[in-house]
């Protein structure tokens, strides 16, 4: 079922977005809905998903110093454990 939606939006902003909704066929509210579907999905897959019961106890108890270089730290243990 759709439902009547009033937005405020700069003029300018709406006159480039019917610019963009008429070269690409569709119309502003479909473009509009298809970005807060998608939006909206993202968000639901990050709430979906769940820690195992072991990582989520341990979520927090590992506090990394801010200049460390995780790449090059990574790099260097793979090193040492194959060569």
């Amino acid at each position: 079922m759709n439902t009547k939606l009033t937005l405020t939006i700069e003029q300018e902003i709406i006159k480039r977005a019917k610019n963009y909704a008429k070269e690409k066929n569709q119309s502003l509210s479909d473009i509009i809905e298809n970005y807060l579907k998608a939006l909206t999905k993202e968000e639901q897959k990050q709430k979906g998903k769940k820690l195992n019961p072991i990582v989520k106890s341990l979520k927090g108890s590992f506090k990394m110093p801010k200049n460390m270089d995780y790449e090059k730290e990574l790099r260097n243990r793979l090193e040492e454990k194959y060569l």
